[in-house]
């Protein structure tokens, strides 16, 4: 088995000019700097920010350029996101590029941030990929992180990596760091969750391992490389042996006495759930308090 290494770039993303151009600069700068650095992960919607009037069709214009980036510099490519249009529907898409420039997998993020990210549609199939010689990544992107599910269904299908775009700028940044170090201990993977800086996030990207020791978390707001290398090894040892030589999960959840019938739509009670009202942003006219006012309505 080779070495192999991710470099996650968080970047100073612009929401009114193309990225494009900075990312391939950064693909060069890995391929010089690190030259053993074998994928280079960007955050979520890298290229052109969170404008949904930037979608495309795959393939398009942009994949292209994207896909003759990765085999200028040799190097696999997931440039974060990108907004698709298909069918009619909008996506937060990720694809996945190899080295000589084919796009070997797209994967549709599966929860919008509802209810502030309105007019994406959710995508609906995992991707797991191989890497010869290496190993099997999954992706997630941003939200997805927010429901264990997703993790654990990569993990159950054999990922040994999590690829984890994000673009978060706001206050419950602390909390994504915590669940990104959770759902590495949880399903012993690694965890690359890659935030990024301007009008892409405010930073603070983390890099977590199996054993869930923080390999890295970057600054707040700052642009850095953070080139990790895996050690596909130890992700085996950990889930033969145990966490720290402690809990087997993916062994335990594979071997579990109990079903989880409230997975099953139409099978579990879900009254508590509809009770909590609809999906929607807080402050809307019936959530907004009567304001006293006196004679002269002030």
């Amino acid at each position: 088995m080779k070495r192999f290494a991710v470099a996650g770039i968080q970047m100073s993303v612009s929401a009114f000019e193309e990225n494009l151009s900075q990312m391939n600069r950064y693909l060069a700068h890995v391929r010089h700097r690190f030259p053993w650095v074998d994928m280079v992960l960007f955050s979520e919607l890298a290229a052109y920010g969170p404008s949904p009037s930037k979608a495309e069709e795959m393939p398009g214009a942009t994949e292209a350029r994207l896909c003759h980036m990765a085999a200028t510099h040799g190097l696999w490519l997931i440039p974060g996101s990108l907004f698709e249009r298909r069918d009619g529907l909008i996506y937060n898409t990720s694809p996945v590029i190899d080295p000589a420039g084919n796009v070997i997998a797209r994967f549709r993020k599966m929860f919008p941030f509802r209810p502030y990210e309105q007019g994406t549609a959710a995508g609906n199939e995992f991707v797991v990929f191989d890497v010869p010689d290496a190993g099997r990544f999954g992706i997630s992107i941003c939200y997805d992180m927010w429901f264990p599910e997703t993790t654990r269904t990569m993990a159950a299908m054999g990922a040994e990596v999590i690829l984890h775009p994000t673009m978060t700028d706001t206050v419950d940044r602390d909390v994504e760091l915590s669940i990104a170090r959770a759902s590495a201990a949880m399903n012993q993977v690694y965890f690359f969750d890659i935030n990024g800086v301007g009008d892409g996030g405010l930073g603070r990207s983390i890099v977590v391992d199996p054993s869930g020791y923080v390999l890295h978390e970057a600054g707040r707001g700052t642009a850095e490389i953070i080139p990790i290398e895996i050690d596909f090894e130890k992700v085996r040892r950990e889930r033969e042996r145990g966490m720290r030589g402690l809990g087997q999960p993916l062994k335990s959840f594979r071997d579990r006495e109990v079903e989880f019938p409230f997975y099953q739509r139409g099978v579990a009670d879900e009254s508590y759930l509809h009770s909590l009202g609809k999906l929607e942003k807080p402050g809307t006219e019936d959530d907004v308090p009567a304001v006293a006012t006196g004679p002269s309505g002030i």
